[in-house]
């Protein structure tokens, strides 16, 4: 019997931390009142400090630093077949040129 694995919103996951801040009562307490399992509250205080606001950012939502390197690297390769395309657009315009000597011209 396989379980679903239950999703809870970052409003809710920083209202439980506020509860646990606020209310005195121990998280092992607190967690069973909310019915999640034991340990995650800890681990979202954790994950709260660590990441700040970045924190809770949902299924799929990359942290700004993140989102920031895959844009530039995405620019970056876009940038490589540019120049790709460049130096083989050059290869002929080259050619033509070394045949000659500066005499000649």
């Amino acid at each position: 019997m396989s379980s679903k694995r239950r999703m809870y919103s970052r409003e809710f996951k920083l209202e439980a931390i506020r509860l646990v801040e606020s209310s005195g009562k121990p998280i092992v307490e607190i967690e069973a009142d909310l019915g999640i399992s034991q340990g995650m509250l800890n681990k979202w205080k954790r994950k709260l400090k660590r990441e700040g606001d970045e924190a809770f950012r949902g299924q799929g939502q990359l942290k700004a630093e993140d989102e920031q390197l895959r844009q530039l690297r995405q620019e970056n390769e876009l940038l490589r077949q540019e120049r790709e395309a460049l130096k083989a657009l050059a290869i002929p315009s080259t050619s033509l040129r070394t045949g000659f000597t500066r005499s000649q011209r």
